[in-house]
């Protein structure tokens, strides 16, 4: 066997032969933009539905006061069901809202049990790409719902549903992939960057589906819903699921195979099949057990402290234009430009979390202060919404960081840390299980705090902001415990 030439000097000697090659670290920054926006569109995906409220059930009282202020011989013009869309016409229409929301969400949390197992079983790549497609079909028919004049409750609970199950796939596959190319080093920082994906994906639906949700709400999901399944079709073509570091690789190159490291092998050359082969160099780990996953110090702590946490974050994105419209009586579209200033906050609060958790080193401490600064603020918000645009939008941004930047910091960098905890002794494999059990966790609280906004709201919105400060009381219990273990 001739001898072996490093890759770097085989390139020198033949350029013809090797295809430019990216550096590890481009590939690592490759990684990071590229399933930034990924999870962008999976939140894009999921933002219509809250704008599209409003236009569901509109408020008709000034055509009603327009039709009995006019000619007694003229007939009511106008009517509740005339400008509802059949079925949410009804005076129950908050809790068939409610019901919508809490379909996709409890899907999504049954599901993400299971995504999490699975996903660590089947390449991530083929994995996201199928859930992503899958999310854009079902995005797509609750918009067509509108255009083909479908009013049957049964067929847009469904649609969600099913929406909510393959979208499951996302957050496991991302956050294992951004775990397998970085090390813990400044990972609150890294990641609090990385997961503002969630706010610019819930600032980009609200504009997009804003824009057509007065004209036709059909499109606000069918755009949504064709930009996931394109992002689909990208995840395909071009994520890579993981820096080989510990793998050894051939390449055939001419009639010799010369051993590689993944990190320096081109896109050419990592999908061509018939010049790589990827050969282990010593026994993969096997994937982690469910209950193996739950003995890990920690995670079913952080865990709880998501539900809460999702709760509080979940019912401001499915009900907080909703609640604009009422409170300060704009229409819809201004309602969801509004709202996006919450996920603005959100994308501070998420970067100032990460870098302070990482001077401190205590994920954990971070987390508490910012949820006991948030509850008062909270309260805030719900007094001062009523005097003018701008004591609310200033409250929206302050509530937005101290809400999402611990939402943040736990579904990124506690996750990668768990994933990757000391008692794994290296095991990589668990990353997508903790991530899909604490995720799935903090779902139940997803769907639970919608559902309850939309039973308590019809009692007043006072009531669903004493709702979220209780919650966020019983997060800084619980991070309270976890500080003194």
């Amino acid at each position: 066997m001739p001898p072996v030439l490093s890759p770097c000097r085989y390139r020198a000697s033949s350029p013809l032969l090797m295809p430019p090659v990216l550096s590890p670290c481009r590939y690592r920054a490759f990684t990071f933009g590229l399933t930034f926006l990924l999870y962008t569109s999976f939140h894009l995906s999921r933002k219509p539905i809250s704008i599209v409220k409003s236009e569901l059930h509109k408020n008709c009282s000034a055509l009603h006061e327009l039709s009995t202020t006019g000619s007694r011989q003229l007939p009511r013009l106008h009517t509740e069901t005339d400008c509802s869309w059949k079925p949410f016409d009804k005076s129950n229409y908050k809790q068939l809202l409610g019901a919508m929301d809490y379909s996709f969400l409890c899907a999504y949390a049954v599901g993400m049990y299971l995504s999490g197992i699975i996903g660590e079983r089947l390449p991530i790549r083929l994995y996201l790409t199928f859930g992503m497609l899958m999310s854009g079909l079902f995005t797509c028919l609750f918009g067509l719902g509108r255009i083909y004049n479908i009013h049957n409750l049964s067929f847009y609970i469904f649609v969600q549903v099913a929406n909510g199950l393959v979208q499951t796939t996302g957050w496991p596959s991302v956050v294992t992939c951004i775990g397998n190319w970085f090390g813990k080093g400044r990972r609150g920082l890294i990641m609090g960057i990385w997961n503002s994906h969630t706010s610019v994906g819930n600032i980009l639906g609200s504009l997009i589906a804003g824009y057509w949700v007065s004209s036709n709400w059909g499109l606000s999901f069918i755009v949504p819903g064709l930009v996931i399944a394109a992002m689909g079709i990208v995840c395909f073509l071009f994520l890579i699921e993981r820096a080989y570091c510990s793998v050894t690789g051939c390449r055939k190159i001419g009639r010799d195979f010369l051993p590689v490291d993944l990190r320096e092998v081109s896109m050419h050359d990592f999908w061509n099949g018939k010049t790589f082969a990827l050969v282990k160099s010593e026994s993969e780990p096997s994937a982690i057990s469910f209950m193996g996953a739950l003995r890990i110090p920690g995670v079913i702590e952080f865990s709880l402290c998501l539900l809460f946490a999702k709760l509080v974050s979940y019912t401001f994105l499915f009900w907080l234009p909703l609640y604009i419209t009422k409170a300060a009586h704009l229409d819809a579209k201004k309602a969801g430009e509004l709202s996006t200033l919450f996920d603005v906050g959100g994308i501070v609060g998420g970067i100032l979390a990460g870098v302070i958790s990482d001077k401190l080193g205590k994920r954990a401490t971070t987390c508490a202060v910012m949820l006991l600064l948030a509850a008062p603020t909270l309260y805030g918000f719900s007094m001062i919404s009523e005097f003018g645009l701008g004591p609310t939008i200033g409250m929206l941004l302050v509530c937005g960081g101290l809400v999402n930047g611990p939402y943040a910091l736990i579904t990124t960098a506690v996750s990668a840390d768990l994933g990757t905890h000391k008692s794994l002794k290296g095991n990589s494999r668990a990353l997508s299980t903790v991530t899909a059990i604490i995720d799935g966790t903090g779902s139940v609280g997803a769907a639970i705090g919608p559902l309850l906004a939309g039973v308590l709201s019809s009692r007043g919105w006072n009531q669903v902001f004493y709702m979220l400060m209780a919650a966020d009381f019983l997060i800084v219990d619980l991070k309270c415990a976890l500080m003194c273990v």
